[in-house]
């Protein structure tokens, strides 16, 4: 266990943390939001072609539901079914679990991150700064002079909430016009994914330093815009 916590630190926290503290002792107004988009971006851009590969994942996923739909209605016997989902996603050439797999890899990063933003105001923390980056002091954690990153925000955690519902409401299948089309519990989650996950997201960051409500708040807008690049680039496709 200790040889995990080590690795963690040492990989994952103490980079993630020495880039923030860079970026905010080169700025020139030295405002700790700044620093938090310029790491989300940079964080964001090293896994690019991960969130990419997941995003088409999903968009091939959801373009393929009127099929799947097609499949659950005609073959009731559940091995069969399993057959001919199977027989899709072989000849639609898509792996039904590849979005998956760049979520695992990314879940540590995002850990680390969130123990970055949480702990970023204590100044014992500075410790783990390396020898080449200069040690700022007592942190200025305004935000443009108007929010408090050490300070629970409202306002930002509502703006989590409202990307995070166009995020999962950009991503997820449409449902049927007749509910008989889909298993009740299939529209259950479903709405429970775009409605009530995003209330939960404001319930629970309302409560921590809104220096996580910025991150969440720029990675969302980014994977929003991850999103539409891939849905331009598959709509001029299917044109051509």
């Amino acid at each position: 266990m200790n040889i995990l916590v080590n690795f963690f630190h040492t990989f994952l926290y103490q980079p993630l943390f020495n880039i923030l503290i860079l970026i905010y002792v080169v700025s020139p107004i030295h405002d700790f939001g700044i620093s938090i988009i310029g790491l989300t971006i940079i964080v964001h851009l090293i896994l690019y072609p991960i969130s990419i590969k997941s995003l088409k994942s999903q968009k091939a996923l959801k373009e393929i539901q009127p099929k799947i739909k097609e499949i659950q209605k005609k073959y009731k016997d559940k091995q069969e079914q399993a057959m001919k989902m199977l027989e899709l996603y072989r000849k639609e050439k898509i792996n039904p679990f590849s979005g998956i797999f760049p979520l695992l890899i990314q879940l540590p990063i995002l850990i680390a991150l969130y123990q970055v933003f949480l702990k970023s105001f204590q100044l014992e923390t500075l410790v783990n700064l390396y020898s080449f980056v200069p040690n700022p002091g007592v942190l200025n954690s305004s935000f443009l002079g108007l929010i408090d990153l050490a300070k629970p925000s409202l306002i930002l955690a509502i703006f989590v909430g409202v990307l995070q519902f166009l995020q999962t409401k950009k991503i997820t299948p449409k449902t049927p016009e007749t509910k008989k089309e889909t298993p009740e519990f299939t529209l259950i989650f479903q709405k429970q994914m775009i409605y009530f996950f995003p209330v939960i997201t404001v319930l629970i960051i309302s409560r921590f330093p809104s220096a996580i409500s910025l991150y969440l708040v720029v990675a969302s807008l980014f994977t929003i815009f991850e999103y539409y690049l891939i849905e331009r680039k598959y709509n001029a496709n299917t044109t051509n």
